[in-house]
């Protein structure tokens, strides 16, 4: 059935979410903007920064947009050095799958370089063949970051999964027409999460393997 998993990276992998932040919250009051609440800057989590800057500070210029990319990455690369720590059941998880024949792919709305760093951080590199970065492509939930992967990998868009946990993430599925699966310990509830119609939800990752185990059985 799948044989291609794409997966989601701050928080479907690993646990961030306060680490993003407290960092955008540093960096608006660095440059003198209104601090944002936890919950708003949780709710753009998945976007590419741009564009969860202008959701956050409706109306910012370009000149705030790069002061922000500025003072954001120097705190969540930077300022705070404590490694962020991967979900339980994750890297077990991954080696598994890709024991299993299954490739592994990396989505994210992170730069190229916040991906290197956590990439470093969590030493689980190796276990993906492919990945793709905000600052590279379109962000989600723009349909082009998936077209690019399939492309890369040579799968088609019915041999892949998408994993994530925010709506961005299977909005983005849904626009490639790609099959999605929701994860619910991570930034967005369960309930926008079922809006895009998942193939299901997961409670914890090690419940990935045997959900994939279970279907390719019934297929």
């Amino acid at each position: 059935m799948f044989k291609f998993l794409i997966f989601d990276w701050d928080g479907t992998l690993i646990d961030s979410a306060d680490r993003i932040i407290a960092s955008m919250q540093r960096a608006a009051v660095d440059l003198g903007l209104v601090e944002p609440g936890a919950e708003a800057v949780r709710n753009i989590i998945g976007l590419g920064l741009p564009e969860a800057l202008q959701a956050i500070f409706p109306g910012i210029d370009k000149q705030g947009v790069e002061g922000m990319r500025e003072r954001y990455s120097h705190y969540y690369l930077r300022a705070d050095d404590t490694p962020t720590a991967l979900f339980p059941g994750v890297e077990q998880g991954l080696a598994q799958l890709a024991e299993k024949g299954y490739q592994l792919a990396v989505a994210t709305g992170k730069s190229r370089r916040g991906l290197e760093q956590v990439f470093a951080e969590t030493g689980i590199k190796e276990l993906f063949q492919h990945s793709r970065c905000a600052d590279e492509t379109r962000s989600k939930p723009h349909p082009l970051m998936l077209h690019e992967l399939l492309q890369e990998s040579g799968y088609q868009a019915n041999q892949a999964l998408m994993i994530g946990d925010t709506e961005f993430d299977l909005e983005m599925a849904t626009n490639a027409q790609v099959s999605s699966m929701g994860v619910a310990y991570g930034a967005h509830s369960v309930q926008r999460l079922l809006t895009h119609n998942p193939v299901t939800i997961i409670d914890q990752f090690s419940e990935l393997t045997e959900w994939l185990d279970a279907n390719q059985q019934a297929s």
